[in-house]
């Protein structure tokens, strides 16, 4: 079975400048990718070829120097603000085809920003996905702390507020279970993208649970407590 990893990696970032190459207990942020893509490939016994797609020349010397190097380089339309995530992976696939000469029979997305998986997520999310034949991608989530059935609420067509959806649960734990995405990976079967599917969440969607914590880097305080995390040993899991 043929795999490709990408791993992509813009150079703006407005939220936490140079985020994508930031050290964070002591090594850029996009090695902890890196890294996982590598042990998943060791430990895969499948064929991994694992693809960077980014237009800054830093994050291509830094990739360089963690062990991962590309002749690709994205393309300015797919470099800006407004370009989507599938659109980037897409054309990465393309590239990706042509100079290795294989057919992928699923692509792996590890999102930079939101390092906190493992190689078995990564397993068991695809014998997930490969046991569901017309399934067309799975993408993490973790159980949400809030739910809109019980202590969310939404501005009504009135201007008062209720609840965002409607149920009459006395407690959080009798409302249906909702989970929320953490943006750590995606798994897409080719089809996926054949079909021009708009957006990650499709109508052939599954969901891997995270079993421990995961979250991705939106803004300084996020990048602080992971590190925290990281430096004091406070993950009971190992990335």
């Amino acid at each position: 079975m043929n795999i490709l990893v990408t791993i992509c990696a813009r150079g703006g970032s407005k939220g936490i400048p140079g985020k994508n190459i930031r050290l964070l207990n002591g090594l850029p942020l996009i090695a902890y990718s890196i890294k996982t893509a590598e042990k998943f490939a060791a430990a895969s016994g499948h064929t991994v070829h694992i693809g960077l797609s980014t237009d800054s020349e830093d994050i291509l010397q830094t990739a360089k120097e963690q062990g991962l190097s590309t002749s690709y380089r994205r393309p300015a339309s797919l470099a800006t603000d407004s370009a989507g995530k599938l659109g980037v992976i897409g054309d990465l696939l393309t590239f990706e085809e042509k100079s290795t000469g294989r057919q992928f029979d699923y692509i792996i997305d590890l999102d930079v920003t939101s390092p906190l998986r493992t190689v078995a997520d990564l397993s068991t999310a695809l014998a997930q996905l490969q046991a569901d034949e017309a399934a067309f991608n799975i993408f993490s989530v973790n159980v949400a702390n809030r739910n809109p059935y019980f202590n969310m609420v939404e501005q009504k067509e009135d201007g008062y507020f209720g609840l965002s959806k409607k149920g009459k649960f006395l407690t959080r734990q009798s409302a249906p279970a909702v989970y929320e995405l953490n943006a750590s990976f995606y798994i897409y079967r080719p089809v996926f993208f054949t079909s021009h599917i708009a957006t990650a969440i499709s109508d052939r969607s599954l969901i891997y649970v995270m079993p421990h914590a995961c979250f991705d880097l939106d803004h300084p305080v996020d990048f602080e407590f992971m590190e925290f995390l990281l430096k004091n040993n406070k993950l009971d899991f190992e990335i």
